[in-house]
């Protein structure tokens, strides 16, 4: 088995869609049957969420639309069982420090520690208040995503409960997470956005992006204040908008499907998300230019790349790296504005990576406990990290040289410096990525060091992790290999002193913090 085992993600997925799609009638049946008088007093549509969970299809259910939205009903039973517990609580004090550690270690993607204790320590008073804030708040955001899943759904709904009408607390405002611009609605799975008239744009402004969702049988409406305007109508078995409708846009179609491109997210100077902007065609013909490219060099990689990334968000960000959500899985946060073409291919495979990872760690277990000591040196970091940290960084970082090894290869031979600069690629990107390869392999190996002491004196990894491990090690042998032709080349070009440099401060690193000693390299 290789690390780019394409039928076996292929099979995980599959596995994954079931265990999501049991997982959502498993939270329904919680909180009608253990949690009924909150759910009652949150106003939380249960009976909606079975209903959506029986219309959605078979593949949605490992859309990072769908598992997004899951998830985040998973993380509200969790409070709302929370905040059962407190109101019956004898020692609010220890019930506070207990659930500020779980959330520094559970929801370290989310913002839930901030919602919870908003000071950034364990705080007792008025815990039972900030939990039922956040319980309605998700509550609000959980529902009106339900909404946006199946198109026209909401409207079937009533027709089948013969409801009369149904009204949902909604927000307007843009979200970040999901990269949606404030005024429009983004419906479906396939990427495709509804827009507001500019009038009801100016209206969601003066409302700070609030506004009550109306669905009755046959029509949506939205209502901001008292001004109530149409979303979208039945017309038999037709949906038509009122809104303008935009295409998804397309950065590359794969035997996997589409690769869309969402707005972007713009940053400001404090390194927190300010707007949600259009993405210029410029962009996205980037983006398709960079998948293009790993297509040619790497077509293993690109299988991989096309099953587990769906949708790319860029980022106009300096200073900010990519990134990705576990509970988004096929969602891409690339920063596309302040790295160049070489980095926008590795940001690609390496987000991916991650998406590969979290998939892997969906079915297998790889090491026991929780383990967050931080006792291993991160070479990319430069820092103490706990055993998980290293884990993803080793996988991450073992795809990354392969792919530098690959566009390597690529770009030599009959041919290859052609290619080469067709991409949009210079010489300097050549010699970047070789010493971006060679970079790579010193630092994985020394992780790999960590990680088989992890496995074999310290015992903490499973037969799962030992095997990953395994695969990892031979990936970066095999890659070493490749590139080791190279190395004269790098060393004594531009690169050459931080090459010798990173070498120097990982012997230096495993000097000081072991447990193992390096050989000679």
């Amino acid at each position: 088995m290789t690390l780019l085992d394409v039928p076996l993600l292929a099979r995980l997925q599959e596995e994954f869609r079931l265990s999501m799609k049991r997982l959502l009638g498993d939270l329904c049946l919680d909180l009608e049957s253990q949690y009924a008088d909150v759910v009652e007093s949150l106003a939380l549509p249960v009976a909606y969420f079975r209903f959506l969970g029986q219309a959605l299809e078979r593949d949605a259910y490992a859309h990072w639309k769908v598992v997004g939205w899951i998830e985040a009903l998973n993380d509200l039973v969790y409070f709302i069982d929370l905040l059962q517990q407190i109101r019956a609580e004898q020692k609010p004090r220890e019930f506070a420090a207990q659930l500020f550690a779980e959330c520094e270690e559970k929801f370290f993607e989310n913002s839930y520690l901030d919602d919870l204790f908003p000071r950034g320590v364990s705080q007792a008073s008025g815990l039972e208040r900030r939990l039922n804030e956040l319980c309605t708040r998700l509550t609000q955001e959980l529902t009106q995503e339900s909404l946006c899943l199946v198109p026209g759904l909401p409207m079937r709904w009533c027709a089948s409960r013969k409801l009369s009408s149904w009204t949902v607390v909604a927000y307007f405002g843009g979200n970040v997470e999901r990269a949606e611009m404030l005024g429009t609605m983004a419906v479906g799975m396939e990427g495709a956005i509804y827009e507001a008239p500019p009038s009801v744009k100016r209206a969601l402004k003066q409302s700070s992006g609030q506004a009550t969702i109306l669905v009755r049988p046959q029509k949506l409406s939205l209502k901001i204040g008292r001004t109530v305007t149409p979303l979208c109508t039945m017309r038999g078995h037709r949906l038509e908008w009122c809104w303008t409708h935009r295409q998804p846009v397309v950065a590359m179609e794969t035997r996997a499907g589409a690769v869309t491109v969402g707005p972007t997210l713009v940053y400001g100077k404090d390194r927190q998300p300010r707007t949600v902007a259009s993405t210029s065609a410029d962009q996205v013909a980037r983006i398709g230019r960079a998948w293009t490219i790993i297509q040619e060099a790497w077509p293993e990689g690109q299988e991989v790349l096309a099953l587990l990334t769906a949708r790319i968000i860029p980022l106009k960000a300096k200073g900010v790296v990519s990134f990705s959500y576990r509970h988004r899985p096929g969602l891409s946060f690339i920063n596309c504005f302040d790295r160049d073409n070489l980095d926008l291919i590795d940001d690609l495979m390496h987000e991916n990576s991650h998406h590969h990872l979290n998939l892997l760690l969906r079915k297998q277990i790889l090491y026991h406990g929780d383990r967050n000591q931080q006792i291993f040196y991160s070479p990319w970091r430069r820092s103490l990290r706990p055993l998980r940290g290293i884990l993803h960084a080793a996988f991450t970082f073992t795809m990354g040289a392969m792919l530098f090894e690959r566009l390597s290869t690529w770009a030599s031979g009959p041919g290859g410096s052609a290619r080469w600069t067709q991409a949009g690629l210079t010489q300097r990107d050549l010699q970047r990525a070789r010493f971006r390869c060679l970079e790579e392999v010193e630092s994985v190996r020394y992780s790999i060091q960590d990680l088989e002491y992890a496995s074999w004196h310290l015992k903490w990894l499973t037969g799962s992790g030992q095997r990953l491990v395994k695969q990892l090690a031979e990936a970066i042998e095999q890659v070493e290999h490749s590139i080791a032709p190279q190395r004269k080349a790098v060393l004594a070009s531009k690169f050459g002193p931080a090459l010798r440099r990173h070498v120097k401060e990982l012997h230096q690193a495993r000097m000081t913090y072991g447990p193992v000693r390096l050989g000679k390299v």
